[in-house]
């Protein structure tokens, strides 16, 4: 075993050494490749691109070697995913991403600014299907997608095997229909994030600028171009070998929670992991696995979701089987990392909410707690999408610790006369904070004589049932 750089016979730049066989493998006739033979050169890949490019993490790093290695069976998939290199400011590694995938990648296009035309002439290229690797996306996804709508539908429907797009051609005073092929696998570098339709059928790597301790190999396109092509050389003989085994192959297992549409993602990934087997099918479902967790529970998730998953921890926390909504809009503004205190220049207000749930046939309504009638929403209507759209495996408020929520200051009184109930306040919210599940109601007054649920004198009834224990026995 030799222990220096593969390419041009010195140690990496951080001084470390890297293991490399004498020989590789999988250098012999096509047919002939042995089984491990894919595992050492998947191997020299991921040696390759971590010259070049520092990943948020291992997982990332693993999801591009398996991406790079997917695009040589391109014939073999139903679905091909996306992979995306997104950051929130320049300068964070996204286009070297796409340089250093250029040679390892069959009949690499690079795009930048081009027109639908063009790519959809590129992909019915009867060479065969090209990679496309599109850097500034964020100019077809940005507030201009509007010049570029016939590109993003081109993305959108391209990761699906069969997939054309119906154009009218003329010829002569003839009008002929055509269809032109969208399927071909797609790299895609930009700032900021990407709609939901494409980002859901894509691995997701989160870019960063590079740290004062992390140090990468400057990429020179005459030096380092020819290696990366010599890889991918190696690539194309061994895929040409092990695809008669990668079509017999069964359906890979799926990692916990990696189902539906990411399971759609990561499929290809896997079966190529499985195919050169070694440590990569482990690494793979782990990559999986981590990247599918961090989507669904960070900033990857669609506002609609996030609004869910925002409101059962709302839930959660309060103990409650109802709440209004004004003490929902208190709770969900107050959350520093979700947008409801600040969205467009404003906070999250009752009709946005109603608007928002709207789409999830969820509707505000009037609900009764003892003698207090508030306009809300119920635990009960909620759990069906809480159920479809969040991941099972949150934790029930049994499991969770109750937390108070914080207290609404401005409420409408009006008073229930055909219910004979004194002061009951309606409305969109209560005063007070809600007592967690189950625990005792001890004496709340904030000031001498005052409740300090419902603000009125302790003399008086409660405008509250949990807070009439707190007021005097003669009239509680």
């Amino acid at each position: 075993m030799s222990y220096v750089d593969p390419w041009n016979g010195d140690y990496l730049p951080d001084g470390t050494a890297v293991p490399v066989p004498e020989q590789h493998p999988d250098m012999v006739e096509a047919g002939k490749v042995e089984p491990e033979a894919g595992g050492q050169l998947l191997d020299d890949v991921e040696v390759f691109l971590r010259r070049f490019v520092v990943y948020p993490s291992e997982h990332e790093l693993v999801a591009h070697v398996l991406w790079v290695a997917h695009c040589w069976f391109m014939d073999v998939w139903e679905s091909t995913p996306r992979i995306a290199f997104l950051s929130p400011e320049p300068a964070s590694g996204k286009s070297r991403a796409l340089e250093v995938t250029d040679p390892l990648v069959p009949r690499a296009v690079q795009a930048v600014n081009v027109t639908s035309a063009y790519l959809f002439r590129k992909v019915s290229d009867a060479a065969g299907s090209p990679t496309v690797l599109f850097d500034e996306i964020d100019t077809v996804f940005g507030p201009k997608a509007k010049e570029n709508e016939e590109v993003r539908g081109m993305l959108n429907a391209g990761h699906r095997r069969g997939a054309t797009a119906g154009r009218c051609v003329v010829r002569g005073k003839e009008v002929f229909t055509e269809d032109l092929p969208a399927y071909c696998a797609v790299a895609l570098a930009g700032l900021d994030d990407l709609p939901d339709t494409i980002r859901t059928r894509s691995v997701i790597v989160r870019m960063r600028r590079r740290g004062p301790g992390e140090r990468v190999e400057a990429w020179r396109r005459r030096i380092n171009f020819p290696q990366g092509n010599a890889l991918g050389e190696r690539l194309a003989r061994w895929s040409s070998a092990a695809q008669s085994t990668l079509l017999v192959q069964a359906w890979p297992f799926m990692p916990t929670g990696v189902d539906d549409r990411d399971a759609d993602v990561w499929e290809p990934l896997l079966m190529v992991a499985e195919l050169v087997g070694g440590d990569w099918p482990s690494r793979a479902r782990a990559a999986a696995s981590y990247l599918v967790e961090r989507q669904h529970q960070g900033g990857d998730l669609t506002l609609g979701v996030l609004l869910l998953r925002d409101l059962r921890t709302v839930f959660v926390n309060a103990g409650a089987a109802s709440l209004a909504t004004e003490t929902i809009l208190v709770e969900l503004t107050a959350m520093d990392e979700s947008p409801w205190g600040d969205l467009h220049g404003k906070p999250l207000d009752a009709r946005g909410l109603s608007r928002r749930l709207r789409k999830y046939e969820i509707r505000p309504a009037t609900h009764r707690d003892g003698a207090t009638v508030f306009k809300g929403y119920t635990r009960a209507e909620l759990a069906d999408v809480w159920a479809r759209y969040l991941p099972a495996d949150k934790p029930t408020d049994e499991d969770a610790p109750a937390q108070p929520l914080r207290s609404v200051t401005s409420v409408t009184t009006v008073t229930a006369e055909a219910d004979g109930l004194w002061g009951v306040t309606d409305v969109t919210d209560v005063t007070a904070p809600i007592a967690a599940k189950g625990a005792a109601t001890g004496s709340t007054a904030s000031r001498t004589g005052t409740c300090g649920q419902c603000g009125e004198p302790l003399e008086r009834p409660g405008l509250l049932a949990r807070c009439r224990p707190d007021h005097t026995p003669e009239v509680s």
